[in-house]
């Protein structure tokens, strides 16, 4: 496997590809439906990975109801997610690997999330990562969020790369389309979405790992 072009600057989603956390975003949002007296199954959770808060709600209203109290769940969601991200926060397999590649290589480095600019922060200082990335893109930087690619272009302008010379890293359908809509080079390194044919058809490559990742940048970039 190679690269199609040398990557000048690389682009990071952050939840299920960075940190270890979409297993604990459908605990606790299991949590808060059972709070509420509701089922968050699987399948409804798996359809809101990689969506910003704004288009979620409207499949979980569509799921629930019109009557369904959107900002009830949501709020007891953030609660039981805050309270089980303190213990068990983990990186995902590779990423220290990779920045630490990255940094050889002398390449800067963006986040691209639709996670709010507070929850980055305490992500990345959990675990002393703050240091590692020369910007990020959260909420509130951009007009419309993934699977439009507004993510990734704000990113890339930041950067001051060209897309097309951008490499992006994602986990979850809406960000693998995100990024390909901007013009990245996309990787796909799946979390609890495996990749779909229309996914493929989307990305560059689709990888077990970061260590993977970390291979192909170091077989890519000259020495």
């Amino acid at each position: 496997m190679e690269l199609p072009r040398q990557p000048t600057a690389v682009v990071f989603d952050m939840d299920g590809l960075l940190f270890d956390t979409e297993s604990l975003y459908q605990e606790a949002g299991g949590l808060a439906a059972r709070d509420m007296g509701h089922e968050l199954t699987p399948d409804l959770f798996r359809s809101l990975v990689g969506l910003p808060w704004p288009q979620a709600t409207t499949l979980l209203v569509k799921h629930f109801g019109p009557s369904f109290p959107v900002d009830v769940f949501s709020n007891g969601w953030r609660g039981h997610f805050n309270a089980i991200v303190e213990t068990r926060l983990v990186l995902k397999p590779g990423v220290l690997e990779l920045l630490d590649a990255l940094d050889a290589l002398g390449l800067p480095r963006a986040i691209a999330t639709s996670s709010s600019h507070k929850t980055v922060r305490h992500h990345l200082s959990f675990h002393d990562l703050g240091a590692r990335f020369h910007h990020v893109v959260a909420q509130g930087d951009y007009a419309a969020g993934k699977p439009a690619p507004d993510p990734y272009l704000k990113a890339a302008e930041r950067l001051g790369v060209e897309p097309q010379f951008c490499l992006a890293l994602e986990d979850s359908h809406n960000g693998v389309r995100s990024a390909s809509a901007a013009g990245m080079m996309t990787i796909m390194v799946p979390d609890l979405l495996e990749a779909t044919d229309e996914i493929r058809g989307l990305c560059t490559f689709v990888v077990r790992d970061l260590h993977a990742v970390r291979s192909l940048m170091l077989s890519r970039m000259p020495r």
